[in-house]
C-alpha cells in the first residue's frame, strides 16, 4: 500500500515523471501497433504477388483491379457496422471478432485460383479487416487523453508500415521456396497469438488491475466533456464536422492503397525488378512512412510551442504533410530507381503522418462515445474512394501503361482534402449532442 501511495503521488525516490504516472496506455498502444502491423501483412500480399500471379494464372491490370475492388466494396460495407458494432460490443470482444475474421480469409487466399476466387477471398478479407481501425481509434479515446491521442494513433498508426514491410520480407522468401498458396497462409499465423495477448491484457482502463490512480486520472482528465451520447448513423449525417472528416478520407485515403496495391507493380514495370528484388525498395519506402506516421503524430506539438491551439496546430501539421505529397506527380519521368524510392519515400511518409493526424481530429471533434462510429462512416467514404480509385487505375494502366495520371492526382488530393475540411469544420469546432 505504501508502495502504491508513493507510485501515485509522484514521491518515490529516483522514480522519472513517466514511471510515476505509469505506463499501461503504451502497452495498449503496442498492442494496437502489432494488429496493424497483422493487418497490413495480410493485405499486402497479394500485391507483391501480382507479377506472380500476372503469369501463374493470368491475370491482367483490369481484373486485379476489379480484385481490388472487391476489397475496397467489401471494407465499405463493413464499416457500415463496424463502428457501431465495436461501440456496442466494446474493444476487448470487438477487436478479436474482426481479428478473426480477417486472418481466416486471409489464408483463405491460399485456396484460390482464378480472379474470380481471389475477388471472393479479398471481399471477406475487407469485411474483416474493416474493423481495425475503429476498433483502434475507439482504443486510443478510451485510453488516452486528448494531447496525447495524436502520438499514440501515430504509433499504432505506424504499424502499417511495419507490416509493408514484413510482408516484402517474407512474402518473396516464401513463395519461392514453398510456392505463392503459402505465402498467404503464413501471414495469417500471427493472428492466433495476437488475439490470445488481447484477451490475456486489455481491459478498459476502470477495469485494469495494473493501472495506478494517477494514469488513471490522467486518462479521463478531459472525460466530463468528452463524454457524451450514443447517436444513430443518421444523426451523425447532420453534422458537418462527419462530413469534413468523411470527405477528407474519401479524397486521400485511396492514394495509400494506391501506394500499397501498385507500388510493388510500379517498381517491376518501371525499373524491371523480379520478386526477388522487390524487396529492398518497398522496405525503405515503408520504413521512412515509419519514421512519417510517428513523426506526424509529433508534429503538432512543435507547433503548439509556437502559440497555435492543440486544433490549429493539428491543422498546420496536415498542411504541412499535404505539401510534403505534392513533388510525386514527376515520378514516372525518373531515371533512377533510388529517386523514385526517396520521392514515394517522403509521400508514403507524408501520407502516413497526415492520417495520423486525420485520424484523430474524430475524437477532436466529436465525444467519445460517437468516434468508433464516426471512424466508420470515414473509413467507408475512404474505401469507397479506394474501389473508385482502382477501378480506374487499372483501366488506365490497361490503357495507357502508364503511371502520370496517377502520380498526378496523388499530389493533389492532400490540399484539396484540408481545404475541404477547413470550410467544413472551421478550427475543427468541437460538436454538441443534444439529446
Amino acid at each position: 500500500m505504501v508502495e502504491r501511495m508513493e507510485f501515485d503521488s509522484g514521491m518515490g525516490i529516483g522514480s522519472s515523471p513517466a514511471t510515476q504516472l505509469g505506463r499501461v496506455r503504451w502497452t495498449i498502444c503496442a498492442m494496437l501497433f502489432v494488429a496493424t502491423s497483422i493487418n497490413y501483412m495480410d493485405r499486402q500480399v497479394i500485391a507483391i504477388l501480382k507479377p506472380t500471379l500476372q503469369h501463374s494464372i493470368g491475370l491482367t491490370e483490369v481484373s486485379y483491379g476489379y480484385i481490388v475492388d472487391a476489397f475496397q466494396i467489401a471494407y465499405a460495407l463493413g464499416l457500415l457496422a463496424a463502428g457501431r458494432l465495436i461501440d456496442k460490443l466494446g474493444t476487448r470482444i470487438g477487436y478479436m471478432l474482426v481479428m478473426a475474421v480477417w486472418s481466416l480469409s486471409a489464408i483463405g487466399h491460399a485456396l484460390a485460383n482464378t480472379a474470380l476466387e481471389f475477388g471472393f477471398a479479398r471481399f471477406f478479407l475487407g469485411l474483416g479487416e474493416s474493423g481495425n481501425f475503429p476498433a483502434a481509434i475507439k482504443t486510443v479515446a478510451e485510453w488516452f487523453p486528448q494531447n496525447e491521442r495524436s502520438l499514440a494513433t501515430g504509433i499504432f498508426n505506424s504499424g502499417a508500415n511495419v507490416g509493408a514491410i514484413l510482408a516484402p520480407i517474407i512474402v518473396p522468401w516464401v513463395t519461392l521456396r514453398y510456392g505463392w498458396h503459402m505465402a498467404f497462409v503464413s501471414t495469417g499465423l500471427f493472428s492466433a497469438l495476437w488475439i490470445l495477448w488481447w484477451l490475456r491484457n486489455y481491459r478498459k482502463p476502470t477495469d485494469h488491475p495494473n493501472l495506478t490512480n494517477a494514469e488513471l486520472r490522467h486518462i479521463y482528465r478531459e472525460s466530463a466533456i468528452e463524454m457524451g451520447p450514443t447517436l444513430p448513423w443518421r444523426r451523425l449525417l447532420g453534422y458537418r464536422q462527419t462530413w469534413a472528416f468523411s470527405i477528407a478520407k474519401f479524397l486521400t485515403d485511396p492514394i495509400w492503397w494506391f501506394y500499397l496495391f501498385w507500388l510493388p507493380s510500379y517498381f517491376s514495370v518501371k525499373f524491371n525488378l523480379n520478386l526477388s528484388h522487390l524487396g529492398l525498395p518497398l522496405v525503405i519506402v515503408y520504413n521512412v512512412s515509419v519514421i512519417g506516421s510517428i513523426g506526424g503524430g509529433w508534429l503538432p506539438a512543435p507547433f503548439r510551442r509556437l502559440g497555435l491551439s492543440p486544433n490549429y496546430a493539428r491543422l498546420a501539421a496536415m498542411l504541412f504533410c499535404a505539401c510534403m505529397v505534392v513533388p510525386i506527380f514527376t515520378a514516372t519521368s525518373l531515371k533512377s530507381e533510388w529517386a523514385a524510392i526517396a520521392l514515394l519515400s517522403i509521400a508514403a511518409g507524408a501520407h502516413q503522418g497526415w492520417s495520423a493526424n486525420l485520424f484523430t481530429t474524430s475524437s477532436d471533434m466529436f465525444p467519445r462515445s460517437a468516434v468508433g462510429a464516426v471512424v466508420g462512416i470515414g473509413g467507408m467514404a475512404g474505401s469507397a474512394g479506394g474501389a473508385i480509385f482502382a477501378f480506374f487505375a487499372g483501366h488506365i494502366l490497361q490503357l495507357t501503361h502508364s503511371y502520370t495520371i496517377l502520380f498526378g492526382l496523388a499530389a493533389g488530393a492532400y490540399l484539396l482534402a484540408l481545404i475541404i475540411l477547413y470550410l467544413l469544420a472551421p478550427g475543427l469546432k468541437k460538436v454538441e449532442f443534444t439529446v
